[in-house]
């Protein structure tokens, strides 16, 4: 799902800023033609996530890694398993190692986290998103650990989607005003981008219905009693999300007013790394 070159972008930067001028540790003590195996280790339960990314981290320093799984993106794995074994040359995989078990320790977390929200909401009809809550230069991949996870991805940023929030709506004069200059806008580019609107209260509810023209209504830090009362209002002519401060805790009571999304920043930015790592097969 991830964006090849994009990948392959993010993995020359990363490398460069943990290589620098030369990983002197490999290359004082292991001869350059040296040959090696590794294995992933699992040490924590969870969702597995980041296995095409630790692939294409070895084999964009080696392309004649051999890459053997053993799980993929998304299963269930648990401590004593084994994720993937790697033969490459020794430089590679040890070049590889930390940036492989940062990116997958991350995303895995990610993906655990997300899971947990995901099972809390079977049966609902509402759906998880994530934000831009993320880490900079590493959204792609925490993004993809969110839908590894089973979540679903809001905008990947400002450019393909347009998000009217409080502060958009202040600076362009209220609501009416911030929508209409947005259709125009759209319009005069030829931009085919959806529009939503970020909402306080139930008066800024009925502002945003009969202005119109819009794809989302965003119900920010509503309870859900509150919720229930706008989606009544809303009476599906758009899409709704609810946001601000939801939890594992209050996720269901969200669900059942039926809104459409509940956006989570926490899936993302309060994930913990999960422990995993890379160990040399030597017999």
């Amino acid at each position: 799902m991830l964006d090849e070159a994009a990948l392959n972008a993010f993995i020359r930067s990363a490398l460069a800023e943990d290589i620098g001028n030369g990983d002197h540790s490999t290359l004082a003590c292991i001869p350059p033609t040296a040959k090696g195996k590794a294995l992933l280790k699992i040490k924590e339960d969870g969702i597995l996530a980041g296995m095409q990314v630790a692939e294409a981290i070895f084999k964009w320093l080696d392309m004649y890694t051999v890459f053997k799984p053993a799980k993929k993106d998304g299963d269930a794995m648990k401590a004593g398993e084994a994720a993937f074994e790697v033969e490459a040359a020794v430089h590679t995989l040890l070049m590889g190692e930390r940036l492989v078990l940062n990116c997958m320790q991350r995303m895995s977390g990610i993906a655990t986290l997300t899971h947990q929200y995901v099972e809390k909401l079977k049966g609902y009809h509402t759906r998880v998103l994530d934000t831009r809550k993320t880490t900079p230069n590493f959204r792609m991949l925490e993004k993809e650990a969110v839908r590894i996870g089973g979540g679903v991805n809001h905008r990947m940023g400002l450019y393909d989607m347009v998000m009217l929030k409080d502060n958009h709506i202040d600076f362009a004069g209220g609501i009416t005003a911030a929508v209409n200059k947005t259709v125009a806008y759209l319009k005069e580019r030829n931009l085919p981008l959806k529009i939503e609107v970020e909402t306080r209260n139930l008066e800024d509810v009925k502002e945003v219905l009969a202005v119109g023209r819009i794809d989302r209504i965003m119900l920010d830090n509503f309870t859900p009693d509150q919720i229930a009362a706008a989606m009544t209002l809303i009476n599906g002519r758009f899409e709704t999300e609810a946001s601000g401060g939801i939890t594992l805790l209050t996720l269901q009571d969200y669900a059942k007013t039926g809104v459409d999304f509940i956006s989570v920043g926490a899936i993302i930015h309060h994930a913990v790394s999960l422990d995993l790592s890379l160990k040399a097969i030597t017999s």
